[in-house]
């Protein structure tokens, strides 16, 4: 178990030292998810943050650390989960040429991104996960999640910002946004003793459906994706 998180300032008035302490307080609210380690990392003029923490299962090393910033530099990968047939994935990759640096999953999935593109990589992925990717090319966020929606992945727009993290703790740490209870969501707990997806209990928050992708860039309106 890991903890993802993140938002982008759509407006990008805000420091890259505001947006690396805002991150990291985000990805600390999750702390109990990842007690390995964790990390940050910021584009000050697209307005990103992405933060991390880390449970080492694979890849014990420095070279599982994440965020992870692809060969080419083009992406940079936030990841909760395991994917099941990376070592088949790397297998393709070597044979088409491509060197990886660590034995991760994380980075044959952050480098079949480059290799096959998103959406088609995330059709060969057998696993559980949620993540977050930064392609700082188009200046476009991807936000994926696995087919059955064994890792949690929330996300919304509110006051300029779009945000997500794997926990709502996370959201509630970010500041300048102030959680407020989405009634639809309140009543349909009574209800059902549960709030069913894609509502959160908080207002603007959604849960990100399984076997869904979300594409979200400046200037441009969040595109969802059924890729299964």
């Amino acid at each position: 178990m890991c903890g993802i998180a993140g938002f982008l300032d759509l407006k990008r008035q805000t420091s890259a030292q505001t947006l690396a302490a805002q991150a990291e307080a985000m990805g600390n609210a999750q702390i109990h998810r990842g007690p390995d380690s964790g990390g940050v990392w910021t584009d000050e003029a697209a307005g990103v943050a992405l933060s991390f923490r880390r449970l080492a299962v694979i890849d014990l090393s420095p070279a599982g650390n994440q965020p992870m910033i692809s060969a080419n530099g083009r992406y940079i990968l936030v990841l909760n989960g395991e994917i099941y047939n990376f070592k088949d994935l790397r297998a393709d990759l070597e044979t088409a040429g491509h060197q990886l640096r660590g034995n991760s999953d994380t980075e044959v999935m952050l480098e079949g991104f480059g290799a096959w593109g998103v959406e088609a990589t995330v059709e060969r992925l057998i696993g559980m996960f949620a993540f977050a990717l930064w392609d700082r090319e188009e200046r476009l966020l991807w936000l994926g999640r696995d087919r059955l929606g064994i890792k949690p992945l929330y996300y919304g727009e509110r006051n300029g910002l779009f945000l997500f993290g794997s926990e709502l703790k996370a959201l509630r740490a970010k500041d300048g946004w102030t959680p407020r209870i989405d009634r639809e969501a309140l009543a349909a707990y009574t209800r059902f003793n549960y709030v069913p997806t894609p509502l959160s209990i908080y207002e603007g928050i959604r849960k990100l459906e399984p076997a869904t992708l979300l594409s979200f860039g400046l200037g441009r309106a969040p595109v969802l994706t059924r890729y299964w």
